[in-house]
């Protein structure tokens, strides 16, 4: 299963064989079920996720009551409260499968001692977290940009392969829309 996170790591540092098998010792490989949760709110958010295989969501309860959808996670991405995780705080979301997945699992102590012992796994860190960052920027002017159709159609051209394999009133959580509302848009664009 490490051939997937060796694949994410060549993208942007060289490694050898020899130190990528230490860098893996510090992670682990957890199975999780669908609708099963990784972190829940409230707690101190103490791991950070590499989706192996499945997909996850990290979303928060509004002051509704509602579920708010804010991230997805498919293959060869990260997910994790990044602000709770740097400073080890209580965390406001909840990470959850959407599907039966596997992913790599670290502890903050054995990633900083990883990035202490392995000092290329600081710039792999570095561009993980730069495209993070730069995929959230896009979505913020998105949200003030388009209209709740655009997003929608926008996130259908973006990323057809969520669309296949979420479901619809998540990714109107996603959105910002309502499930019936997403379906007006999903009938208006068939016809």
């Amino acid at each position: 299963m490490f051939q997937i996170f060796r694949a994410h790591v060549d993208k942007f540092i060289e490694i050898d064989d020899e130190e990528f098998e230490k860098v893996t010792s510090f992670f682990r490989i957890k199975k999780f079920r669908k609708k099963e949760s990784l972190i829940t709110a409230g707690e101190i958010c103490k791991f950070h996720f590499f989706v192996l295989k499945g997909c996850l969501r990290k979303f928060y309860i509004t002051s509704k009551g509602t579920e708010q959808t804010t991230e997805f996670a498919i293959e060869a991405w990260w997910l994790t409260d990044n602000m709770a995780y740097e400073h080890q705080l209580r965390t406001d979301f909840s990470i959850q499968a959407v599907e039966n997945s596997e992913v790599l699992v670290i502890e903050y102590q054995d990633q900083e001692r990883l990035l202490k012992e392995h000092p290329i796994m600081e710039r792999y860190f570095r561009f993980v977290y730069q495209r993070s960052y730069a995929a959230a920027q896009m979505r913020v002017r998105y949200i003030y940009t388009f209209s709740k159709e655009e997003m929608y159609l926008h996130f259908l051209e973006q990323q057809p392969q969520f669309v296949q394999r979420i479901p619809q009133y998540l990714i109107a959580s996603f959105l910002g829309l309502t499930p019936e509302y997403l379906s007006e848009i999903r009938a208006k664009k068939i016809s």
